[in-house]
């Protein structure tokens, strides 16, 4: 029989449940479960250490780390150290030097008082440590919670952190590391993170378990090159930009410097560094249109506001971060890309122009070598075994005459350029330069056109050296950017008859419905309808027929994700794309010398010019000295 209890409640006791009385956990208990969340990996060791060290004012880190960091974790460095009474305070929960009153004004990179704790109540944990200015260094220990000392050592200055066999008091958790391997390879990217926003302090890292790396102090540019390798910063764009009193600086590569993930992303609010998907979702909004799919650009960018704009709170890990006006800050990263791309001319990545001059080898053997058939030969008994001189004149008598006026974007030859046509269908431009209004010359950064080779590639050569030219890649982008011009002023939208009905969760809606004026501007009419559900009641007419229940799910998610709807962008972009790519000068057509410096002349001023709408860079140019290096001169 259940009887009930005073309260009124059934007693289940008979039924074999019990109930055990509410206990206060023990402290070492305690400190493991927020060790759960603190320290993930040795490489959450590592970052914690090293941020207290930077706190602590150090100019010089050193980092020992022995079997991926599991057996051995040593932090050396020259800041101002702690004192006795400091040093034992350090090691128990809640205890700080770095925070005052008001959680939101936080000025370093750590605060909750939760590190040395959490580490060592999961590891053998010893600290040494001198304070400037005083006579003596003193030594503590901390081995699965249990605090030994302080007592008296030796040591010239600062602080030495030494944590060995990590979880040896929660064996449970070594069996979720990985490999020492990716142990290590974690902990040099966290290394590597907190030195790019460091470039006056010296890092240093070294173990059994790895190859030294030492990064002298330097300039914030020269940090660039030590962490992410000199190529990277001969094909970077300076980023400098200022709203509403937040800043960001940095440096992002030219489109056509990629990588395949997004692992060379760096980023750093007041000094700390981030993974945020907001700021991840804001550089794939400006690469969007540059990139090819699946790559990813390689960044280091650093926002500056005011520490109240932003909550570094919002996890033990302190990785994750949230704005207050986080559309202010996606405005300003998306905005400082896209301008720095646009603004800078054609661009294009330096490793194409070196790839191509790997691939040159000077001749040693001077024999005569035929040339191979052509593949649209019908029999290749028939290819011919020397070069007939007037093969290139196949194209020529086959080719559809063209002119300038069918190249959409492509004008008339410019006054005061002169080119002549060889008898062979090459090209040679006898100026390279133009006289303006005032009698000034004024050079063209892609120079003039000298020859258009297998009817596809134009050569053209600089005061710097030579230039070849993808005349369909490049009349692509220039298309397409007068395509996105006329995008920009507003779409129309193709009304439906009757309104699409598409259900969805309420929380979807209100995402939704905040975005409605930005999708009305691409031509996707949409309106809450109840609580679960919107209307649509237009489509974009460049979409043509287009699944609308599709598109507005999707636009959900993309928003849920990223908080962004470049969803509905992309796809129109991706028409756009296409209409450029089928509306443009195509491989295999000759060109005029007119049309092939109209050409020039157009990429010199079309924004992004230097990368095909697919990603793909437009031109490499080949500097003058290189040439010449490859003929000994």
């Amino acid at each position: 029989m259940v009887q009930a209890s005073p309260s009124g409640t059934e007693d289940s006791t008979s039924d074999n449940q019990s109930f055990r009385q509410v206990v206060r956990l023990p402290e070492t208990m305690v400190n493991q479960i927020a060790a759960g969340e603190v320290i993930e990996r040795p490489a959450s060791v590592v970052k914690e250490l090293v941020e207290n060290a930077i706190d602590a004012g150090a100019s010089r880190i050193s980092i020992l780390t022995s079997g991926g960091g599991k057996t051995l974790i040593r932090v050396t460095d020259d800041g101002h150290g702690m004192s006795t009474e400091n040093l034992c305070l350090a090691v128990e929960r809640h205890c700080t030097s770095k925070l005052a009153d008001d959680l939101l004004d936080i000025r370093s990179l750590g605060f909750r008082g939760e590190a040395l704790p959490s580490v060592g109540s999961v590891s053998r944990l010893s600290i040494t440590s001198r304070e400037k200015g005083a006579q003596d260094a003193w030594k503590i220990s901390v081995n699965g919670g249990r605090l030994q000392g302080p007592e008296p050592a030796a040591l010239g200055s600062g602080t030495i952190v030494e944590v060995s066999d990590l979880f040896h008091a929660t064996p449970a958790r070594l069996k979720f590391l990985k490999s020492d391997q990716a142990e290590t390879n974690a902990i040099t990217d966290v290394f590597k993170r907190i030195a790019l926003a460091f470039p006056r302090v010296r890092f240093s890292i070294s173990g059994d378990d790895r190859s030294t790396l030492d990064y002298p102090a330097a300039s914030q540019f020269e940090r660039l090159a030590q962490v992410l390798g000199k190529a990277f910063c001969e094909n970077s764009l300076e980023i400098d930009a200022l709203r509403e009193g937040v800043r960001l600086q940095g440096y992002a590569s030219v489109p056509t410097y990629h990588r395949g993930n997004a692992l060379a992303q760096y980023f750093y609010v007041n000094g700390r560094p981030v993974r945020d998907k907001a700021l991840l979702g804001a550089v794939r909004g400006a690469y969007m249109d540059f990139l090819p799919r699946g790559k990813h650009p390689v960044l280091a960018l650093f926002l500056d506001l005011e520490p109240h704009m932003v909550d570094v709170n919002v996890h033990p890990a302190k990785a994750d971060v949230r704005f207050r006006d986080p559309g202010l800050v996606r405005g300003l990263v998306v905005g400082a890309l896209k301008q720095a791309i646009s603004g800078n001319g054609p661009l294009t990545s330096q490793a194409g122009a070196q790839a191509m001059m790997n691939a040159f080898r000077p001749r040693t053997d001077t024999t005569y070598q035929p040339a191979p058939a052509y593949p649209h030969s019908p029999d290749p008994a028939q290819a011919q075994t020397t070069r007939d001189p007037s093969a290139s004149a196949y194209t020529a008598a086959h080719a559809t005459p063209f002119s300038p006026a069918e190249m959409p974007g492509l004008g008339e030859d410019l006054i005061g350029f002169k080119a002549t046509e060889m008898p062979s269908g090459h090209v040679a431009a006898t100026i390279a330069e133009d006289t303006n209004s005032d009698g000034q010359t004024n050079t063209f950064p892609l120079g003039a056109a000298r020859a258009q080779v297998h009817a596809n590639y134009i050569v053209s050569q600089t005061d710097k050296g030579l230039i070849i030219v993808d005349q369909h890649a490049a009349h692509e982008r220039i298309v397409y950017e007068k395509l996105k011009a006329g995008m920009a002023n507003g779409l129309a939208s193709q009304l439906l008859l009757v309104p699409d009905i598409v259900e969805l969760p309420e929380e979807d809606v209100a995402r939704l419905a905040e975005h409605a004026n930005e999708f009305a501007r691409l031509g996707l009419e949409l309106e809450a309808f109840g609580p679960g559900a919107v209307a649509v009641r237009g489509t974009p007419a460049l979409l043509g027929e287009t699944d609308s229940q599709g598109l507005v799910r999707d636009l959900a998610d993309e928003i849920a994700e990223w908080n962004s709807a470049d969803g509905l962008q992309e796809k129109l972009e991706h028409v756009a794309a296409t209409m450029a790519c089928h509306g443009s000068v195509r491989s295999g057509r000759i060109l005029k010398p007119q049309e092939m410096n109209a050409l020039l002349r157009q990429m010199e001023t079309t924004p992004n010019s230097g990368q095909c709408n697919h990603g793909r860079p437009t031109f490499i140019e080949l500097d003058l000295k290189d040439i010449e290096r490859l003929f000994g001169r």
